[in-house]
């Protein structure tokens, strides 16, 4: 149990979403700065179906070192070059402003308290990172009063996790690598707001909730020092796929969108597979899950569906609202109703299908068998908006840990 302080408490909390890549970030120009080979993508996710919510809090009766909290479980931020890294730049921000302004409080100066939990699993392949340190860094902004923007934030943030620097915003938003030696140019810019294609909507079909074997980073490492195709990825086709994917969000043009999602995703993994050793993220039941979605575009006559697979084993399934049952409702009708996750705040168009919306005779058996027998659960959710702060506090007023879990 964290220390009681009797000293004033500054809080400030805020919720961050997760985002899924459609054209993928892989490999870093800069280790240290954690700047990317390749510019990418992605849709940010409602908060009502994934989110992390963190609390920022200071005070001058707290210990000196700063502490962070997990899921209830205590971290070492001392070790986390990373999570320093995004504190001491935050830190910075607010010296300039009391250095501007004697009368503001010296939180500057104060001992941090930063307690966060996630409402999905922790490093299995669902951006945790990203929705964590983007909290991570927007509660801090709050706390400090900070002026900067989202857009300016999102180069802290990146320090932290790359694609953290994405879910500072909404709807659909890009990380451009930029340029620059040191960094500057390198940030997260929104393409199209929520409210410009409201209608996407996201099936995640939670293969495995356990930690995944080879972590991101060390990934990116492999990749980028042994894989042949890695540098055409990156240095040709990725820029195109940038390029095609913004047109089709600025058209809502599904059909390019879904087209140049899968490809994108297809020529990530063929990067890790290629690589010395290979690395493996995928596995049957994710395969399963691609040969079902090319089996429904086939039958339907139209893409109506896209797959994409980020790290981890995880199918993100993509579609338009208008084509849930056709879509949600296949994979209802083979998975069953009652596996978790059919429920919640996108299953409205889903709870009177009762039939799939192509029949299950016309698609791989084998594929069917594998994933009714392969996924823990799954999860609805749509496209969505960037940290909106709270008042749900996970610290008191008196500096005590609290507990939403």
């Amino acid at each position: 149990m964290a220390a009681v302080s009797e000293s004033p408490v500054f809080r400030a909390t805020t919720t961050a979403p997760v985002n899924i890549a459609v054209i993928k970030y892989w490999g870093k120009r800069d280790a240290t700065l954690n700047l990317p080979t390749n510019s990418s993508l992605s849709v940010t996710l409602s908060q009502r179906s994934l989110r992390t919510l963190t609390t920022a809090s200071c005070s001058a009766g707290y210990p000196a070192a700063d502490e962070l909290t997990l899921n209830g479980k205590p971290q070492d931020i001392q070790s986390s070059k990373r999570t320093l890294a995004c504190l001491a730049s935050l830190r910075a921000h607010r010296q300039e402003l009391e250095n501007a302004n004697s009368s503001l409080p010296k939180l500057s100066t104060l001992p941090l308290r930063i307690v966060s939990e996630n409402n999905f699993p922790t490093a299995a392949g669902l951006a945790s990172s990203a929705a964590g340190f983007a909290a991570l860094v927007r509660a801090v902004a709050d706390l400090y009063g900070l002026p900067q923007s989202p857009r300016e934030l999102s180069r802290i943030a990146r320090q932290g996790s790359g694609s953290a620097c994405r879910s500072l915003m909404g709807g659909y938003v890009a990380w451009r690598s930029g340029e620059l030696p040191d960094g500057s140019d390198s940030l997260a810019e929104e393409v199209a707001p929520q409210s410009h294609w409201p209608e996407m909507r996201a099936l995640i079909l939670v293969v495995s909730a356990e930690k995944k074997d080879v972590p991101s980073t060390t990934g990116m490492q492999t990749t980028v020092a042994t894989s042949e195709l890695f540098a055409t990825r990156a240095n040709a086709i990725v820029p195109a796929r940038m390029a095609a994917i913004e047109t089709a969000i600025q058209n809502r043009d599904f059909p390019a969108f879904a087209e140049v999602t899968m490809r994108d995703s297809n020529g990530f993994h063929a990067t890790c597979l290629d690589s010395w050793p290979p690395i493996f993220y995928m596995n049957d039941v994710s395969r399963a899950a691609v040969r079902l979605v090319h089996d429904i575009n086939s039958i339907v006559g139209r893409a109506v569906c896209a797959y994409t697979f980020d790290a981890g084993p995880n199918a993100v399934i993509y579609y338009l609202e208008k084509d849930s049952a056709l879509v949600a409702g296949t994979f209802k009708a083979i998975l069953g109703s009652s596996l978790e996750g059919w429920s919640g705040p996108f299953y409205e168009s889903l709870k009177d299908v009762s039939s799939p919306g192509v029949a299950l005779d016309q698609v791989d058996s084998r594929a069917v068998d594998v994933l009714k027998s392969g996924l823990s659960r799954v999860i609805l959710t749509a496209v969505g908006e960037g940290p909106v702060s709270v008042e749900d506090h996970l610290v008191g007023e008196k500096g005590e840990i609290l507990s939403r879990q």
